[in-house]
């Protein structure tokens, strides 16, 4: 039987910590990372397509391609969007005909969740964690590094953070949500997404595909 996540066991209460010094910084700042595997691909003799990087609010993110980037089945995709865990935010089921549309942001905490879950995170803290990241004061997802230490989830801002919570013997397991995100836009720019302004399909294009062509128009 395929997991969900809601057969964890659930220990403890519900809580992400953070220092009180985690949000003395008003704000947080992405910091620039390699767009890759931009898309469509220009042919020759075309004229120049724009090309939308994985994470343009432009771009939108079916359930398959958004199970094949996170790493998890379309039954927990669907169980969790059901139950409110993660909805996605570009587009619901609503109206039936439609079908789910998820964002960059969407799928990266879908990544997260799945994280979590592997290392024995209950889903009730998981279902905390992911309400708080996803609250307007968290700008800067790119910056954090998550720790558990199988129940309880911390939000790290700083590497000082990440040591005080192991000297403590408290974080057992770290996600870096920055090294996520790279991994994330790599994956996303080979899989197809739809246009949320023209409904239009876009092509991925992996990286290695589009300098054979280059290489074959010089040649």
């Amino acid at each position: 039987m395929i997991s969900t996540g809601d057969e964890a066991a659930v220990g403890g209460l519900c809580a992400v910590h953070m220092s009180r010094t985690t949000r003395s910084v008003a704000d947080l700042h992405r910091p620039e990372l390699p767009r890759v595997g931009r898309f469509p691909a220009v042919q020759p003799g075309q004229p120049a397509i724009e090309r939308l990087a994985p994470t343009s609010e432009l771009i939108g993110y079916r359930g398959p391609t958004a199970c094949a980037a996170a790493g998890i089945t379309y039954r927990q995709l669907d169980y969790w969007a059901r139950t409110g865990l993660l909805e996605p935010s570009v587009r619901s089921v609503y109206p039936a005909s439609s079908q789910r549309l998820y964002s960059f942001r969407d799928i990266l905490l879908l990544k997260i969740v799945k994280r979590l879950l592997d290392a024995g995170v209950s889903l009730q803290n998981i279902r905390v964690a992911v309400a708080h990241l996803q609250s307007p004061e968290v700008t800067g997802l790119a910056g954090l590094t998550l720790m558990c230490d199988g129940a309880t989830v911390y939000e790290c801002t700083t590497p000082q953070q990440v040591v005080d919570l192991l000297k403590g013997g408290q974080g057992v397991f770290g996600i870096a949500v920055g090294a996520v995100w790279q991994e994330l836009e790599r994956s996303l720019g080979r899989l197809h997404a739809e246009r949320t302004d023209t409904g239009e399909t876009v092509i991925g294009q992996d990286p290695a595909d589009e300098l054979a062509q280059r290489r074959n128009r010089a040649g």
